[in-house]
């Protein structure tokens, strides 16, 4: 469903947004590289991200993949209130939203379920978890496209448009070809998302102070 777009384009609440998303993102990479130095016992070559949920640490990680999740949110909440592209929709933003509230499944179903659900943590698990991943793919694929119809976007659409690609291709590498380590390919897919979220929300927090100023 394609809406008019917004009459005023990114406001400073839109940076603000933006500029939370930002810190939230530098909260769960921050996190999430700390623990590949400090969980000794996991090798980070083999150990999918999601092994560091439990044990040492492990809350530390649930916690910032709700932050990641509440970080995706705002972006897409950013992106979407503040487009002038004749191509927004509500598509991306809610698909953002379905990979946030995966993160969330994945964080707060492994905080209790293993304990008292052992045979259906796993399920649980791995549904929100793959929802995550495909809802964030796409729906960074949509938002890069609608970016590129829109005026403010026009010298940072194309690169956030094949990143998203990369990502994408990236993601299907990892789940169909069992070659390559399982944990080094699951973080360098999750890696290269963060770094289009990241991208992304400090140009859209840019352009907001620019208007701004």
């Amino acid at each position: 469903m394609t809406i008019a777009p917004a009459a005023h384009g990114v406001s400073p609440r839109h940076g603000h947004a933006a500029l939370a998303a930002v810190a939230a993102l530098s909260v769960f990479a921050a996190t999430a590289l700390w623990l590949q130095w400090a969980r000794q016992d996991l090798d980070w070559v083999q150990a999918t991200l999601s092994l560091y949920l439990h044990g040492p640490g492990g809350l530390a990680l649930r916690s910032a993949y709700c932050v990641l999740a509440m970080a995706i949110m705002l972006l897409a909440w950013s992106l979407h209130a503040g487009s002038r592209s004749p191509r927004r929709s509500s598509a991306a933003p809610l698909l953002f939203c379905v990979a946030g509230l995966g993160l969330m499944g994945v964080a707060i179903g492994d905080s209790w379920l293993p304990a008292l659900a052992p045979l259906l943590a796993p399920l649980v698990h791995a549904v929100a978890a793959n929802t995550a991943f495909l809802c964030v793919s796409v729906a960074m694929l949509l938002q890069s496209w609608y970016l590129r119809a829109d005026p403010l976007w026009s010298r940072w659409a194309a690169p956030a448009w094949w990143w998203a690609w990369g990502c994408f291709v990236l993601l299907w590498l990892h789940v169909l070809w069992r070659g390559p380590p399982r944990g080094a390919g699951q973080k360098l897919v999750i890696a290269a998302v963060v770094v289009w979220l990241l991208a992304v929300a400090l140009r859209q927090w840019r352009h907001a102070r620019r208007r701004a100023g």
